[in-house]
């Protein structure tokens, strides 16, 4: 296991500064996760980590170790690729006992590895197939069977899933969850998907333009966004906005700040199960989606398309309807995007902008 730390990080493609001052600190045995759109700088940030990319300024620091001019082979770290990088020639044995012989690891030392992670993995049966007569998900285990007979100090995996159906991919996630907590190791991880990284990871970092917009645990994410954009990436459907121009109210008036006022569409109230008091906005259904125990509705309004996600029976037949989000479910953001916080909506109600 190893605590990663990076101290002022910046990396330059040319002219384009793709990260600038980044910090950061991963946990010792944590299952960290880096989300965020493509080009956001997360794949870079783990290049470096693993010694693939050099930084144009900062420090790396791994296990207490400055490793800078360490070159990748002596990180101890493990690197699981998105496209799996098998040796096509040879066996699972020969893929997985391949480094180990590189290291001149004694052939009996190499057997007993190959045979405790093939058993860890599910790979006794098929160590002597060649990747092509594998299944997608199969040789996703082999890459890693290949990480891990090294038992590196951090686990490295860049969108090792992406490449595998709904299904396998589901069931992947929740293998490699069990295999984290088996082995104890320091886990960093990369994914473009929110659900993925929610669903994963014990610590989320959300990165957007090279820049960490909130490093904090799924749920504090979710429930407590410090601005604008990770209240919109994380979440699906994303966080409802709605504009300042948009929202008429004393609360809102008075308090230039605001830029806008965001809720989440599960916390919205529908029809007949509106409260009494709250942010009120009234608009059309345009579409309605069931998804089984949920039902999310795509309402239009003079203020923008919104969503409204409930567990209740669904509304089958009303078009316009009057939506209200109790005050205590309201977050408010700057005009830079910003989390605004303490802002008491009072006891009156907001209103959106007039409805359709």
């Amino acid at each position: 296991m190893a605590k990663i730390e990076l101290k002022h990080i910046s990396k330059k493609f040319k002219d384009e500064t793709v990260i600038e001052d980044l910090n950061l600190t991963i946990k010792d045995g944590s299952f960290t996760v880096l989300v965020g759109p493509s080009g956001c700088g997360k794949s870079t940030t783990l290049r470096m980590v693993a010694g693939l990319e050099k930084q144009s300024s900062g420090e790396i620091w791994i296990d207490g170790k400055c490793v800078n001019d360490t070159p990748p082979g002596l990180r101890d770290v493990a690197m699981v690729f998105q496209n799996y990088a098998l040796y096509p020639t040879m066996t699972v044995r020969g893929n997985i006992e391949f480094g180990l012989k590189n290291r001149g690891i004694p052939r009996s030392e190499r057997e007993k590895l190959i045979q405790d992670i093939s058993e860890i993995v599910g790979l006794t049966p098929h160590l002597n197939k060649k990747p092509q007569h594998l299944s997608g998900g199969q040789r996703q285990r082999v890459a890693l069977a290949r990480a891990m007979v090294k038992k590196p100090k951090v686990f490295i995996l860049d969108e090792p899933l992406s490449n595998l159906d709904a299904k396998l991919r589901n069931q992947m996630r929740t293998e490699l969850i069990q295999l984290h907590k088996r082995l104890g190791t320091t886990f960093v991880y990369v994914t473009h998907d929110q659900v993925e990284a929610m669903s994963m990871g014990d610590e989320i970092v959300v990165m957007n333009k090279g820049v960490i917009q909130q490093a904090d645990s799924p749920m504090k994410l979710y429930h407590d966004p410090s601005n604008r954009f990770t209240a919109e990436f994380i979440g699906t459907p994303a966080m409802n906005m709605i504009n300042r121009s948009d929202v008429h109210g004393l609360d809102i008036q008075t308090n230039a700040s605001i830029g806008c006022v965001g809720f989440r569409p599960e916390q919205a109230l529908l029809g007949g199960n509106a409260a009494d008091e709250g942010f009120v906005i009234e608009g059309k259904i345009l579409t309605r989606e069931s998804l089984g125990a949920e039902h999310i509705y795509q309402i239009q309004a003079q203020a923008g398309i919104f969503f409204v996600k409930t567990f209740l029976t669904p509304v089958e037949t009303a078009e316009h309807v009057k939506v209200t989000v109790p005050h205590e479910h309201l977050y408010y953001f700057g005009r830079s995007g910003e989390r605004l916080r303490g802002i008491q909506a009072g006891t009156k109600s907001l209103i959106a902008a007039g409805g359709i």
